[in-house]
This record gives structure tokens, sequence and C-alpha cells, in this order.
């Protein structure tokens, strides 16, 4: 009897140890260690979108062309795409504590290596150091969830993890530019960093130490991409983010031409455009909850289609600049509803079918947006070329029906319920 008191203490020891939510007493979802994943995606969104705010500043301190600083953000995406899953199966077959923590080092030592980099070349690898293991970090942050939170808030862990990039870009990348205006470029790459070592020691501190190590061979764990529901969700997400930034890469040419909006109110447009942004991706939990596995993203195929109808109708924006002015905030607050609905199908179908392939499951949001990004981006330039501004909303509608078609495809695996 005595020895099995003593079992029974050493596995309550062992639950308090792997989770600090239930630790911490209970229900509270914001708990330090969500908190702390939180301004880690913060921290990584900061650093990725503040170059866009601060490219004028970085082009005149290193005496190049603002279009060559400019590539610097599509050479962060055409290389955060492909190492996120490269990564994530590495990483898998490591501790995941001190792989986590080494993750954040490199991304310290990249942000450190932008603020005193000398030339353009040197700032590039710098970008690629950081591109090269944020998707990674994004991705691990995911398998902290049943470590941190309680499965009831597992859906709202992911928003929120998510909407650490929502927040940077509505908060972080205004200071930042601010700081950038005031000090200098350099120093804002001085203040990500001294936020990132605060965040490594309290990381250190607070985040769980277990881990779940990848017991299969690495090839092994990409025969998740053989299966036909992350196929479709994939495309769903390609096709969803292209939707978007077929538009917004040119959101603030849209807001001066298009809305005729005078030019001392497009920061301020911005700032509202990406708050509808925030709270899309925290929506966005809200609508990951009703189901498991693909039934959460099927639910969404006649949300894309009401983002195909909004996006058709932003060519009016011309013709009434209110109504334009309505239609991209509304645009903003739909950007991001199926991001965590996406992501419960993959780590759902992980689970289910492909248990040893957790961490790439968990990167291939990151992964598929990343790809939509690029694909939206450049298909938004060609039609802006041809077309003008006023096409690009019904030629982000294409990608948007696109998107729903791939839902809907979803729909017989609906039955096949995934159980915890």
């Amino acid at each position: 009897m005595a020895e099995k008191t003593h079992t029974e203490q050493l596995q309550h020891n062992d639950n308090q140890t792997d989770n600090p939510a239930e630790k911490k007493g209970g229900d509270r979802f914001f708990t330090l260690p969500v908190n702390i994943l939180i301004f880690a995606s913060f921290m990584l969104g900061m650093s990725e979108f503040v170059v866009v705010g601060i490219l004028p500043d970085i082009a005149s301190g290193l005496k190049v062309s603002e279009v060559t600083v400019g590539n610097l953000v599509a050479i962060f995406a055409f290389v955060y795409a492909p190492c996120t899953p490269l990564g994530s199966a590495i990483s898998g077959r490591f501790p995941r504590f001190a792989t986590y923590l080494t993750l954040m080092g490199v991304f310290l030592a990249g942000n450190i290596l932008c603020a005193f980099a000398p030339n353009y070349p040197v700032l590039l690898i710098a970008r690629l150091l950081i591109a090269s293991v944020s998707g990674t970090l994004v991705a691990i942050s995911m398998t902290f969830a049943p470590d941190v939170t309680t499965d009831k808030y597992r859906t709202k862990f992911i928003a929120w993890v998510f909407s650490g990039f929502s927040i940077a870009s509505v908060v972080g990348v205004p200071v930042g530019t601010w700081v950038a205006n005031t000090f200098g470029w350099r120093v804002t790459f001085y203040l990500i960093s001294v936020l990132t070592v605060v965040l490594l020691v309290l990381m250190f501190v607070v985040l769980p130490r277990n881990s779940h190590i990848v017991k299969v061979g690495f090839l092994s764990q990409f025969r998740l991409f053989f299966d036909r529901r992350i196929h479709l969700g994939v495309l769903t997400v390609v096709c969803g983010a292209a939707s978007s930034y077929v538009f917004y890469t040119y959101l603030t040419p849209i807001l001066r031409d298009e809305v005729k909006m005078p030019e001392q109110y497009i920061s301020l447009g911005l700032v509202v455009y990406g708050v509808a942004c925030l709270w899309s991706n925290l929506y966005a939990g809200k609508l990951a909850e009703h189901g498991r596995g693909v039934e959460p993203l099927y639910h969404l195929r006649w949300v894309f289609l009401a983002h195909a109808a909004l996006l058709a109708s932003l060519a009016l924006a011309h013709v009434v600049s209110i109504y334009g002015a309505m239609v991209l905030i509304v645009l903003g607050m739909f950007m991001y509803l199926f991001n965590a609905s996406s992501q419960v199908l993959y780590m759902d179908v992980a689970a289910q079918s492909h248990p040893g392939s957790m961490n790439l499951a968990a990167s291939l949001n990151s992964m598929s947006f990343n790809i939509g990004i690029a694909i939206g981006s450049a298909v938004g330039g060609v039609a802006n070329d041809f077309l003008g501004l006023t096409w690009l909303g019904p030629v982000g509608a294409i990608f948007a029906l696109l998107a729903m078609v791939m839902s809907m495809m979803l729909g017989p695996y609906v039955g096949k319920r995934i159980e915890r």
C-alpha cells in the first residue's frame, strides 16, 4: 500500500512538472509558459516584418537601392518555406527543450548580425540565418501545447501563437519603425536582440524540459506527405494565403489610389487593418473548436466562398471609396480565419496516422502559408502590371474559390473522427 502511494505521488509530481498549466491552477489559460510562447511568436514576427517598415533607412544606411533591400522580404520567404519542414523533421530527433533554446540562440545571433552588418551581403546572410530557424521555432512552439495548457484550450493556444505575428505587425513593426526613424535602423535590431535575451532567460526558467523524441527515421517522417488529407490541407492554406496576398502586397497603393485615402491617414489605415487581422487570428481559434481532424477546415468552405465574394467586390473601391475602406477591414477579418483549423488538421492527422511526424506536421502551416505568400505576391505583381490595382481583388477571389474547392474535397474524410 505504501509502495502504491509512493508511485502515485511520483506520477502526480511528474504530471505537475510536465504540465505547468495544471500545476498553476487548472483552468487558467494565460499561464507564464503560454505567455512566453506567444511572446516568442511576437519576436519572430517583429524580426520578420520590421524590414518592411525600416526599408528606406536600411537602404540609406548601407548605400544600396530600396529595391535591393526589398528583395530581402522575398528571399526570407523563399528560405523560410523549405527550411521549416526540414528543420522540424530534424529537430524531432533531439530533446525539445535544448533544441528550442539552441534555435532561439541562432535567431538571436542573426539579429545581432543584422545590427552590426557593415554591408548588404552580411545583412543578407543574417536574414537567411533568421529565416532558416524561424519556421522551425513556430513548429516546436506548437508541440508544447499538451504540456503548457489543457486539451480544452488547445485550439486557443494555437490561435494565440499565430496571433503573436499579428500583434507584431500591429505593435512591434510600428515601434521598430519609430525607433529606426528616431535613433537609426541598427537600434531596432539592438532592441530585438535585447528582448530576445530576456525571452531566452524566461524560457530557460519556465518551459517544461520533457521531450517527445521521434523514434522513426528522418525520411520516414515524410510519409506524412503521402496522406491525401495533408495534401488537401496544404493546398487549402496555399490558396487561402495567396487569395489575400494578391492584394495585401499592394495594400498601401490600394488605400492611396483606389480608396483615395489621404497620405497622412495611410499609417492609421494600416494599423486598423492590422487590428482586423489580429481579430482574424483569434477568432480562428473559435472556428477550430468545431470538431477534430479535417472537420474544422471542412466547415470553412463557405467562409472561403464569402471571402471570394468580398475580394471580387473590392473592384468597386475606386468607385465608392467608403465601401472600399469597409471591405478592406472585413477582408482583414477574413485573412487568417483558417490558420488554427489547418493546424488542427495537420497535427490530428499526424497523431492518428503518423505519430512520429508531429514536429513535421506542426511546421506545415507556416510552410504552406509562406508558399501562398510567394504565389499571391507574384501573381499580384503580374496582375498589377497588366490589369491595374482595381483587379487585384477579383484575381484574389479566384484563389479563394480554389481554397473552397480544396476544403470541400475533405468531405469524405469528415466521418473518420479522430479521438484522443
